[in-house]
């Protein structure tokens, strides 16, 4: 007969099951592991760094997310979407590529400095020192599509006569792009919100006119 005193030192000696995994918000991690990448660039952001923002662990997110270049991917894509689509939505919205130009500009100023979240742009960021070339080369593609984007609405408007017949549609489309790389790299160095947009009224000045 097994005595009250064995069976309480076997449940004493049992070994105790292991609790679940702690759970996690994988939107919020997202969102964390994007103001991370802002903040440093890619090459600067470890997994490391990314599991102490992200409340993870290292296996959480390779299990979630994949490795670091995929997190980076996926990080990129809900960026552009909700931080930085006002491109896109001014070259849909406005009636001519000037005025999607200019309230580009204008937006860009504004996102740029915003207080909420890093300074500047994460594409334009991320790309500085980086060393993967897939990584580099999927963030210049992003770059070069929207001034391509800018391109073919300026030479749209040519056509139709809203710009002169001579005006230089790849050049002009350049000159955007290069303003709002320049705007980026102005705001995470200290520039307001003001003064971004006093740069961007002077850029829209070499605009010609019909």
């Amino acid at each position: 007969m097994v005595s009250s005193d064995d069976t309480k030192a076997k449940i004493k000696r049992a070994p105790k099951p292991r609790g679940r995994p702690r759970s996690f918000d994988r939107e919020t991690a997202l969102e964390k592991a994007i103001l991370a990448f802002w903040e440093r660039g890619y090459e600067a952001t470890s997994v490391s760094d990314l599991t102490q923002v992200m409340d993870i662990g290292a296996p959480s997110l390779y299990a979630a997310f994949g490795d670091k270049r995929s997190l980076f991917e996926e990080a990129v894509r809900v960026y552009t979407a909700r931080y930085a689509s006002f491109a896109d939505r001014a070259l849909a919205e406005e009636p001519t590529s000037r005025a999607a130009v200019e309230r580009t500009l204008r937006e860009a100023a504004a996102m740029y400095t915003d207080s909420d979240h890093p300074h500047g742009c994460l594409i334009a960021h991320a790309a500085i020192n980086c060393t993967t070339p897939e990584v580099a080369e999927s963030l210049r593609d992003r770059r070069n599509a929207t001034i391509a984007a800018f391109e073919s609405r300026i030479k749209a408007d040519v056509a139709a006569g809203e710009l002169p017949p001579g005006t230089d549609a790849a050049a002009l489309a350049r000159h955007a792009g290069a303003i709002i790389h320049g705007m980026s790299q102005q705001a995470r160095d200290g520039a307001s919100r003001e003064e971004l947009e006093a740069l961007a009224e002077i850029a829209m000045a070499i605009w010609p006119r019909t």
